[in-house]
């Protein structure tokens, strides 16, 4: 039987402080080709990540942008990078960059590929509107964290790992606010919408696609799943 499964991929896991990452590029390809062979489907909704970061902080050091334009530099970051993903699965992947999240999606394509949309929405939001538009229950989110946490383990050493979390422990956890560059989990009014809509969401790291196979397969796995 066919699935569909929503994954938000982190811009990080794209580009990195090295550079553009085409070994994992190559790696993802080859693994999402396999699970459309499979029978599955797949939407994918690309992060601007380092890219974005730099390109607003770089016209912050220029004049005094405002966070409009940084929000609009970021979504232009997160379109290469979703420009990137669309052309290395060439024609299994619909041509056309979705980048309206509020309108089911007609195209029959294997993959179809989505970026940022408008300024104060993270890629996190246009996923969950994505399956909220066309209902898939499940978003996965793909960054280079293995799991969320109660709080910043960089900063506390007493973090522990979430496994299984409700959407109230969660949202105590990111907090209500979002702004461009902002760095959580999983965006803070993005998973407003997720519990509203009872979508559950997984967090793991992208850059094991082994255990993402698991999570697909509904096998145990690393990561964290809230709903």
């Amino acid at each position: 039987m066919s699935k569909v499964f929503i994954l938000s991929v982190g811009g990080s896991l794209i580009v990195n402080q090295k550079g553009i990452d085409y070994i994992w590029l190559k790696k993802f390809r080859q693994f999402i080709l396999q699970e459309v062979k499979r029978g599955s489907r797949f939407f994918l909704v690309v992060g601007g990540g380092l890219t974005a970061r730099q390109y607003a902080q770089a016209a912050k050091k220029v004049i005094k942008a405002s966070t409009v334009d940084c929000d609009w530099v970021g979504i232009e970051a997160t379109r290469l990078n979703a420009l990137l993903i669309r052309v290395i699965f060439g024609s299994v992947a619909s041509p056309l960059i979705v980048t309206d999240p509020t309108k089911a999606i007609s195209s029959r394509h294997k993959i179809i590929v989505a970026a940022g949309y408008k300024p104060g929405w993270s890629t996190d939001y246009v996923a969950v509107l994505l399956a909220q538009h066309n209902q898939i229950d499940k978003v996965i989110n793909l960054s280079n964290i293995d799991y969320a946490y109660n709080k910043d383990p960089r900063r506390f050493k007493d973090a522990q790992e979430l496994i299984n979390v409700s959407w109230p422990e969660f949202r105590q956890v990111v907090g209500n606010t979002w702004h461009p560059g902002t760095n959580t989990p999983f965006d803070p009014i993005a998973s407003r919408l997720a519990a509203r809509n009872h979508l559950s969401v997984v967090i793991l790291n992208g850059g094991n696609l082994q255990n993402l196979g698991r999570c697909f397969k509904q096998q145990s796995f690393r990561g964290t799943t809230i709903n």
